[in-house]
């Protein structure tokens, strides 16, 4: 009698089996095994076949699982400064470095009249305080008011500067007005100016009676 079609079954070479049919040998005789498919070993040409089939395929990598975030430590309050550090001093740098101590300022000694200036030589003091010095100009301040007596005393002066004069005259009068009384006064603190101070050397009145007027001996570049 014939078999029955439920017994025969019909073998097919799949690619797709050829993984478990080359790491599970089929049964000798060739018959199905439970999958319904027949197991078998490969052959030669068969398995150089699979191995260009799968020479190019890479497998699927898995997803990789999400990276899990470490929690962030909140701020907590600043930690409490010890009492000894808090009434320690504060130190600066600069408290370390040595300070040169600053050289006082010289200031000219205080003007005169009649009185001699340090470091003049004798005979240029006997010639101007006996009125035998040359007299290169002479300013006269009669009749004017105290600002433009400074005035005209401050531009007088600095052409003296210019002219690299030795020995001027200002002639401020005795003083029977108001004015001419206040001017004669002012006048060595005007000289006394640091801009004018610097030019003077010494003051002093022509004649021993005569307070009328001042000559002033003025410090001159070599000529």
């Amino acid at each position: 009698m014939p078999k029955s079609r439920k017994n025969i079954v019909q073998w097919r070479w799949n690619p797709l089996h050829a993984r478990d049919l080359n790491s599970r040998p089929g049964n000798a005789d060739g018959t199905a095994s439970e999958d319904g498919v027949a197991k078998r070993d490969l052959r030669e040409d068969e398995a150089t076949l699979w191995r260009m089939v799968v020479r190019d395929i890479k497998p699927l990598r898995s997803p990789r699982a999400p990276r899990r975030m470490m929690p962030v430590a909140k701020a907590g309050p600043p930690a409490p400064i010890p009492e000894a550090a808090r009434s320690a001093p504060v130190v600066s740098r600069r408290s370390f470095v040595p300070v040169q101590p600053k050289k006082p300022v010289s200031r000219p000694a205080e003007l005169a009249v009649g009185v001699r200036a340090p470091g003049l030589d004798d005979t240029s003091w006997k010639r101007l305080s006996r009125g035998q010095m040359k007299v290169d100009a002479r300013l006269d301040l009669h009749g004017y008011v105290v600002q433009e007596a400074f005035e005209r005393l401050y531009d007088f002066m600095q052409r003296a500067r210019v002219r690299n004069w030795r020995c001027v005259e200002v002639v401020t009068g005795l003083g029977s007005g108001q004015t001419s009384g206040l001017i004669r006064r002012e006048l060595p603190m005007w000289l006394q100016r640091g801009d004018l101070r610097s030019m003077v050397l010494a003051v002093v009145h022509p004649h021993a009676a005569n307070h009328g007027s001042v000559r002033i001996l003025l410090k001159t570049r070599r000529r």
